[in-house]
């Protein structure tokens, strides 16, 4: 069987990566519970993969990166900037940083 491939501009994926702080968290226990909560509440919410990445073992950072495939980039870029928003008023947590990409 042979399979034709063509080159399309019509796939968009957008990955977002957040700094985080937890002033709240005083173990990593506490940590990792707000981090679940959240990663459950953007995963429901937003229709996104997302994953810690970095600073795992400090009890008061975290690291977090979030992908999202579609076809428009404007589609993209507005749900990747909700949660860009949504961080900024999070109580459990204070955004230190965020980049935002698209390939």
């Amino acid at each position: 069987m042979n399979l034709e491939f063509y080159e399309s501009d019509d796939t968009v994926v957008g990955v977002l990566n957040i700094r985080l702080a937890i002033r709240s968290a005083n173990t990593l226990k506490d940590k990792r519970r707000i981090i679940k909560s959240l990663k459950d509440r953007i995963r429901n919410n937003f229709n996104v993969s997302v994953s810690e990445t970095g600073t795992l073992d400090h009890c008061q950072y975290s690291k977090l990166g979030i992908a999202m495939i579609g076809n428009d980039k404007r589609y993209v870029n507005s749900i990747l900037s909700n949660l860009v928003n949504m961080f900024r008023y999070a109580a459990s947590v204070e955004l230190v940083d965020y980049h935002l990409e698209f390939t």
